[in-house]
């Protein structure tokens, strides 16, 4: 870890590499006159919009929506089962449980085309009085079971006892882009009219604690975190389904979950603080976490170690090395699908466009993982056998 003062406030870096659009962010951060204790960055850390994603920021008595990002509750589920993986044979793979999810699941911009059942979405709040999401329910009933594009994924995997996994990677769909980008709106106009001393260029207004703005966003927040486990839960269900009917016999185990966009309270220093999480993951002590790699590469199961320093935080992944335009622009598809088809991968990537999901555009899992040795301990590595991109 990498210690700087920046502007008085004290940055606190894990990432070994950070890009210079990431670099002018965290000064950006600086200039935040409530900030809690220190600015952490976690080793996946890159430039994103307002903060860098693998950024873990702690507050004062306000909540900023660019801190916590778009894809609001996104975040990552696991499964162990207890099939084989010398029993599954290519064509079970291929044509009965690849195929099967792709016709259960829905992916990149798709949807159901149909509202699936209530008892999928979130239970037990009161959506009546939020301004994005009881505009928008009819349409996240769609979007309930569906994976999304960038760098969501459904994968099988196999731990070092020889045994399956499943892992899902998504969030909360277009609900969370709405809610996100509306209430950032809403600071945008509330700070100009408090002559807010927060510069409006570093796209980080906030919203202060006892506004009724505060509450109105903190409610849908906590509503699209719901739906966006809601989302990975259906969609791991259907996993599960499809591979129940291709292999007999086949177990579950409890589903492993943790999301990495988002804000809470918490306790830090001495103090209640607001902890923003973007790109990263809660890694208090015993808490078991996921950290996926890159196309093509390991990922792991982990238990978190409680690290005072990083706001018992984590990578919530590799983490970007290229732009999604640089990795079309550099990348040799050739070189990216040798890659994969050494190590055996069924892999998504099959045009110039799908580079910017290559491993060349990550960051090495390896280096991230053994940045953070103090923050998580590996329980289970986990190797790719078959890839679904958005």
């Amino acid at each position: 870890m990498e210690v700087k003062v920046i502007n008085n406030v004290v940055v606190k870096n894990w990432a070994t590499s950070l890009d210079e659009h990431g670099q002018k962010e965290v000064e950006n951060l600086c200039l935040l006159p409530f900030i809690h204790h220190h600015l952490a960055l976690m080793p996946d850390a890159h430039g994103g919009k307002g903060m860098p994603i693998g950024g873990v920021l702690a507050t004062k008595n306000v909540v900023i929506p660019n801190a916590v990002g778009v894809d609001i509750g996104c975040g990552m589920c696991a499964v162990k089962t207890n099939i084989r993986v010398e029993n599954l044979t290519d064509e079970i793979i291929r044509k009965q449980i690849l195929r099967g999810i792709r016709k259960q699941i829905p992916l990149g911009r798709d949807h159901h085309k149909q509202k699936q059942d209530e008892k999928y979405m979130p239970q037990g709040l009161e959506i009546g009085s939020m301004n994005v999401v009881s505009r928008q329910i009819d349409s996240a009933m769609k979007q309930v079971g569906t994976l999304g594009g960038g760098n969501h994924f459904i994968e099988l995997q196999k731990d070092e006892e020889g045994l399956v996994w499943i892992m899902i990677h998504s969030g909360s769909r277009n609900l969370g882009k709405q809610v996100g980008e509306y209430y950032n709106e809403k600071a945008e106009v509330l700070n100009r009219r408090w002559w807010s001393m927060v510069p409006t260029d570093i796209h980080l207004p906030f919203l202060p604690l006892r506004s009724d703005e505060f509450r109105q966003y903190w409610n849908e927040m906590e509503y699209c975190v719901a739906f966006a486990l809601c989302n990975r839960s259906l969609m791991m269900q259907r996993v599960m389904d499809v591979i129940e009917d291709a292999v007999v016999g086949a177990e579950f185990e409890p589903m492993i979950n943790i999301a990495h966009n988002y804000a809470a309270f918490e306790e830090h220093f001495g103090e209640t603080c607001i902890v923003h999480r973007k790109g990263a993951t809660l890694a208090r002590k015993g808490v078991v976490g996921i950290i996926p790699g890159s196309q093509g590469t390991c990922s792991y199961i982990t238990e978190g170690l409680g690290n005072p320093e990083s706001f018992m935080s984590c990578s919530h992944g590799a983490g970007r090395k290229l732009s999604r335009t640089a990795a079309r622009n550099e990348l040799s598809l050739e070189e990216e699908v040798a890659r994969l088809e050494r190590a055996g991968v069924i892999h998504a990537i099959r045009y110039k466009e799908d580079l910017d999901e290559a491993a060349g555009a990550y960051k090495d899992i390896d280096e991230v993982m053994a940045a953070q040795a103090d923050l998580v301990k590996v329980v289970t590595c986990l190797h790719p056998i078959a890839v679904i991109k958005g």
